[in-house]
């Protein structure tokens, strides 16, 4: 039997092939030199080191970087583009062998059902246009959290910019957030943050932490 890829994955995925072929990772509008606010969010979690960790849409962002330098140990990172996470390898060279690489599409991969304690996601949520990959995005973490564990998502905040890498995005408020996931997640902690694009421009992002409660869970809410 052959495998048929959906056309919106191999699109996705040639979309940012393209992208991390054609530049450096400093000429990237979302690049920065370390992820300051989301390393801020995981460590104030109070995560044990062998907690496992996932990153969604990792790029080739410094992230793994600096949780390999906190001490983490079960780290997986996931990325639609294989050339995203081939340049992260090559940066960490020896190191690259302590993670887990993950290549796919979130809204059509099947990860390990109530494994991770922590979800992180800066700048692949807010892509999700469509309301069914959306919700396809948020069945996904219900499925591969572990109770009690914590949902990291960025986004553009409200008066963020409406498109990114020629491609149209949602923005969101930590209250529009919390509704397009659900009361299985519970909201601690949301901020504010201006980045600042290698070519001068700001963006405005919003960090919303979450803690997953199944318990939480009101009728009418569904797995």
């Amino acid at each position: 039997m052959v495998d048929i890829i959906p056309r919106r994955m191999t699109d996705r995925k040639a979309h940012w092939d393209a992208i991390f072929k054609n530049k450096a990772s400093p000429e990237l509008t979302w690049y920065q030199p370390h992820m300051a606010l989301s390393l801020e969010l995981i460590l104030a979690t109070g995560l044990s080191k062998d907690a496992p960790i996932l990153d969604i849409g990792c790029g080739d962002s410094t992230l793994v970087d600096d949780l390999l330098d906190s001490g983490f140990t079960d780290l997986t990172v996931l990325d639609i583009s294989s050339l995203a996470l081939e340049r992260s390898r090559e940066r960490l060279g020896g190191l690259a062998s302590l993670v887990t690489w993950l290549e796919g599409d979130i809204t059509e991969l099947d990860l390990p059902t109530g494994k991770y304690c922590l979800w992180h996601d800066r700048a692949v949520f807010h892509f999700l246009t469509d309301p069914v990959e959306r919700g396809l995005y948020v069945l996904a973490t219900r499925r591969a959290m572990a109770p009690g564990g914590y949902l990291i998502i960025a986004t553009f905040a409200i008066d963020g910019p409406e498109k990114c890498s020629g491609l149209p995005v949602m923005r969101y408020s930590a209250e529009t957030l919390s509704r397009e996931f659900g009361s299985y997640f519970s909201l601690i902690e949301s901020m504010l943050e201006t980045h600042h694009t290698p070519w001068g421009g700001e963006q405005r992002f919003q960090y919303s932490l979450f803690q997953y409660v199944p318990g939480a869970a009101q009728p009418g809410d569904s797995m």
